[in-house]
């Protein structure tokens, strides 16, 4: 008899077009309001100071108002203001590019517009040569584009124009810029550092030489400075790291009620004890569990002769035999040998805040207490490596 299958749910292709469709919508901007009014200010004035300078280059020429404007400006101008005074980190908005790219670009149109007869294919070649020199020279400009594009649909012929007011405005924008941006606390140029000449940021897991790597097997023009992307990841791990670990609390990690000892414990006792459960440290309590010290192999050691000829388990038979000969009174005990000076944290602390104490305190065990100074937990250094450790492989 044959089996039927079961049928399968359908695809939702309706939600299959509802995501196509989001990919449409603009994503956010993590921008501040005075930051978007520093961007548009800053690009009015960059335009403002450009025209007018420009304009009073061309005074005298028989041209006034909107003829006098539309001779000293060109319209990738304002393109190339959106990069220098938005995106002013841009390696596409750097001077070199404004200037550069403008004025190349500019030259190959006219080039086109002279030398090729078809207008379409004078465009095409314009700006396919435009963004070709650009790439040679370093200077890709995406208004670099248009510029090519503007002198062949606008006829140009004489490469001067290319000079006057192409590059001349780019100038003038780019001093603009430059006073502008450093004014209100954007640094532009952005200085350019190789793999060798960046310093490493201490404690960081990803490296410049990362992150050329990774670029070079992405293969394609990345539109931020690499030192700026390098930074942008770094605080992400960061913020990472701070999401996952620093959210943990002692309370997470600590080993809830922990072998214990009292003061007037027998050494042989608390050395039993701490054999038995396998740890390297008791906590000392008294009758109503108030931590009073903490007792530790390295208490232990301290008692023992190591300079003598005898070896180490020899020394410590010998320490935890005394008084055994019926003289209760002559019995060794843990208050004796305890440290009474204990860091301790809270449960509700942050796991993070201990790894000082652990790295650059050389505490090996940091008791955890509640309110009343009861113990209600211990972390070791075990404890917080696998915490660490769960934590990178999240």
């Amino acid at each position: 008899m044959p089996t039927s299958t079961p049928p399968q749910p359908p695809t939702s292709r309706t939600a299959a077009l509802a995501a196509w469709l989001q990919a449409f919508w603009p994503a956010a901007q993590a921008l501040s309001t005075r930051e978007k009014f520093r961007a548009s200010t800053g690009a009015a004035l960059g335009i403002l100071f450009s025209a007018v300078l420009a304009g009073w280059t061309l005074a005298g020429h028989g041209a006034e108002g909107q003829a006098l404007l539309a001779a000293a400006l060109v319209a990738p101008l304002g393109a190339s203001a959106v990069l220098v005074f938005a995106v002013p980190s841009s390696p596409l908005a750097q001077p070199w590019s404004v200037v550069g790219g403008n004025t190349v670009s500019a030259l190959v149109g006219v080039a086109c517009a002279r030398w090729v007869p078809h207008a379409g294919m004078a465009a095409a070649l314009a700006v396919g040569l435009a963004i070709a020199a650009m790439l040679a020279l370093r200077c890709l400009h995406p208004p670099g584009g248009a510029s090519a594009l503007l002198m062949v649909l606008g006829g140009h012929h004489d490469f001067a124009y290319a000079l006057q007011p192409v590059m001349l405005d780019s100038a003038l924008l780019v001093a603009a810029g430059l006073l502008y941006n450093q004014l209100t606390g954007r640094p532009w140029p952005q200085a350019h550092r190789q793999a060798a000449q960046a310093p490493a940021t201490p404690g960081a897991h990803l490296t410049r030489h990362d992150l050329d790597a990774a670029l070079a097997h992405y293969n394609q023009l990345v539109d931020v400075n690499p030192d700026d992307l390098q930074a942008l990841l770094q605080y992400a791990e960061a913020a990472a790291y701070q999401r996952t670990l620093g959210e943990l609390r002692c309370a997470d990690v600590m080993s809830p009620s922990p072998a214990v000892a009292r003061a007037d414990m027998p050494l042989r006792q608390a050395w039993a004890t701490m054999r038995e459960r396998r740890v390297k440290a008791l906590p000392v309590v008294d009758r109503q569990q108030h931590l009073v010290g903490i007792v530790t192999v390295a208490d232990f050691m301290r008692q023992v002769d190591l300079d003598a000829h005898e070896g180490l388990g020899w020394h410590l038979r010998a320490l935890l035999r005394r008084g055994t000969q019926r003289r209760p009174a002559g019995e060794r005990t843990v208050g004796e040998i305890m440290t009474r000076q204990v860091r301790v944290a809270s449960s509700d602390r942050l796991l993070i805040d201990l790894v000082p104490v652990f790295s650059d305190g050389g505490h090996r065990h940091i008791p955890i207490i509640d309110a009343g100074r009861r113990v209600v937990g211990i972390i070791t250094q075990s404890d917080l490596i696998r915490a660490l450790y769960d934590n990178v492989r999240r």
